[in-house]
């Protein structure tokens, strides 16, 4: 699956870059079908939003410069084979994810939260989940004393 997804994806590339080298991949979308490019682009962009995630912080994970993920959210540029599994891997989905033409949504809190904790040393994740647990148990509480006086 891997190997047919990297043969789809250079198969595009090349064929996006070498019909036309003035035009972006943004500007060869179809009226029926986006292409691989468009959908790319589009889809690292929003998953990087719904994890709540700047250019620059997703970038500095990245160890890219920040330009150069904008670039790729413009589909400007495309990324490597080996930075589009990087970006799949920070941004909690797989590389057909961000291929797709549905892409997941980021409707799990859960997703959100991993993607905040993901740096952090173990230590300090089992930190914030206690810290979390407490908040939650805490609110659950007074939610539930609300309703019941009301």
């Amino acid at each position: 699956m891997k190997l047919f997804l990297g043969q789809l994806y250079m198969s595009n590339l090349n064929t996006t870059f070498m019909t036309d080298k003035d035009t972006s991949p943004l500007d060869k979308a179809s009226s029926t079908q986006e292409s691989i490019g468009v959908r790319l682009s589009k889809n690292i962009s929003n998953r990087r939003r719904e994890l709540g995630l700047t250019q620059a912080q997703l970038a500095e994970k990245m160890g890219i410069e920040p330009e150069t993920l904008s670039r790729f959210e413009r589909g400007k540029h495309l990324p490597s084979l080996g930075t589009l599994e990087k970006l799949a891997d920070l941004l909690l989905v797989t590389v057909a994810d961000l291929l797709a033409e549905q892409p997941k949504m980021a409707d799990d809190d859960a997703l959100i939260f991993t993607s905040w904790i993901s740096d952090l040393s173990a230590s300090d994740k089992t930190f914030v989940r206690t810290i979390l647990k407490q908040c939650c148990d805490y609110l659950g509480q007074k939610s539930r004393a609300n309703q019941s006086s009301e």
